[in-house]
């Protein structure tokens, strides 16, 4: 007994602590991308490096202060359902994770067991009857895989990468769902003030057309500048209509992202109440790349392929399975534990694959396949990432420019509608030119609104895609 528990306890030894894997040397791949961001984006970067935050470590509530939105984020975060999702798919990854960890030390199990049986006279080599008893306890374990060849440890290995590649994918959705959040929050905000807008129109034309509407009838006005007026008004109305259901649309959308329903005073008035974000400046690429959850999944996935194939090689090899216990068996249950009563078993194995019509080589190409396919995404992860960047970078710079020349196009309306209203008054225009005009301005007043949620969508666009929070 104590040869072969020697024996055992040496084997066992040999299979914890070898560290041998055949799972091809991982080097992380260079990135298909350029070195720099593009020239259009660069000028506007090397202007602005005095104000630089590094969205990675920029935390959501340091990018949005304003107290509103980061109640409902907060909300968002505690009852968003794919965020859940998220959080439960790392429960199972990590528990998975477990399990194969756990194949690389033996499960050891007690056991007991007791039998009985008779024998006819008809049957025993004696000519009499004869009746049996047996009774055992044991301690051990069956079907220990010795890693000689570093199967097992790949397989812990992949499941360690697809646990980490979940919780990179909750972080890719935590900053999802920050983002979806403070987008729909926005959007609610811009059109809450563009119909706010179309109901101050309104009633300034209802004013403007109650007053014609007299003058009309005493004969000081003409029927022309009556239906002009009438035709703002209505036109007005029509937008006030269409902005209510945007509106009811937003909150909708606003409340199915949160996971629950938000409260009125926490919802935005207008878009002007809304904390301007702070500018983000990137550093290279290579940097920001790297930052990034969902590229850093892709990785932990790749990495993940790239040790299956350590097991998949390791299946060329022989395996090695122990089996053994030690405990005590008597004929009589009274006779447990007695002296002279001990048992034990030792039974190692080897497979050898000889003949498997080429399964493992086809396993192999499969595991080879899988790890060029996972390359693949991880590249095109890291393209998609560059252009999302780049393409908010570009688009910074267009919309502050657009946001100062409609800006100057509000106040010049804004001035030319006052100027038709005074002329007008003292006789010198008709009301056409004052209803013009405040068509005008009311169309650059909804541009400007425009204009400006979409400048915070692009900041938060590019908060987003450099992996902020």
């Amino acid at each position: 007994m104590t040869k072969a528990f020697t024996w055992l306890i040496a084997l066992s030894t040999l299979g914890l602590s070898g560290c041998l894997t055949l799972a091809p040397d991982y080097d992380r791949p260079e990135a298909p991308v350029a070195e720099a961001w593009p020239d259009a984006a660069n000028s506007e970067v090397a202007s602005e490096l005095t104000r630089t935050n590094a969205a990675p470590e920029l935390d959501w509530q340091e990018f949005f202060t304003d107290p509103k939105l980061q109640a409902v984020i907060n909300l968002a975060l505690t009852n968003n359902r794919d965020l859940r999702i998220a959080a439960l798919n790392i429960e199972k990854a990590q528990a998975l994770y477990g399990v194969q960890r756990a194949d690389l030390l033996p499960t050891i199990n007690a056991t007991g067991s007791g039998s009985k049986s008779r024998t006819p006279a008809s049957l025993s080599p004696s000519g009499a009857a004869l009746e049996s008893e047996r009774y055992e306890v044991s301690l051990g374990f069956t079907g220990y895989e010795l890693d000689l060849f570093g199967r097992v440890r790949s397989l812990k290995a992949a499941a360690l990468e697809r646990y980490l590649a979940s919780e990179q994918a909750q972080h890719s959705a935590h900053i999802s769902i920050v983002a979806g959040v403070a987008n729909a929050y926005l959007t609610l905000a811009a059109d809450r003030e563009r119909l706010q807008l179309a109901t101050d129109t309104f009633q300034a034309q209802k004013e403007a057309t109650d007053l014609i509407q007299k003058r009309f009838d005493v004969g000081a006005a003409s029927e022309i500048e009556l239906r002009q007026s009438q035709t703002a008004m209505e036109s007005a109305r029509v937008d006030i209509a269409r902005y209510q259901g945007i509106v009811a649309v937003d909150e909708n959308a606003l409340t199915l992202i949160v996971g629950s329903p938000i409260s009125a005073e926490l919802l935005p008035s207008d878009l002007s109440s809304q904390s301007d974000m702070p500018e983000l400046v990137p550093s290279l690429p290579s940097e920001v790349l790297q930052q990034r959850p969902d590229i850093l999944q892709q990785e932990n996935l790749l990495k993940a392929a790239n040790a299956n194939i350590g097991a998949a090689r390791a299946a060329f090899f022989p395996r090695i399975s122990l089996t053994a216990g030690f405990g005590t068996a008597s004929d009589e249950l009274s006779g447990l534990f007695k002296s002279g009563s001990d048992a034990w078993s030792f039974l190692p194995s080897i497979t050898l694959p000889i003949f498997e019509s080429g399964k493992n080589r086809a396993n192999l190409r499969i595991a080879k396949a899988d790890r060029d396919i996972a390359l693949a995404q991880y590249e095109k992860t890291i393209q998609t990432a560059f252009r999302e960047v780049a393409d908010t970078l570009v688009m910074r710079s267009s919309i502050t420019g657009q946001l100062n020349a409609q800006q100057a196009l509000v106040n010049a309306t804004a001035a030319a509608h006052r100027l038709a209203e005074e002329r007008y008054k003292n006789g010198v225009d008709s009301q056409l030119v004052v209803l013009d005009a405040q068509r005008s301005l009311y169309a650059a007043q909804q541009g400007l609104v425009a204009l400006r949620l979409t400048q915070l969508a692009n900041r938060l666009t590019l908060y987003k895609v450099l992996g902020g929070g």
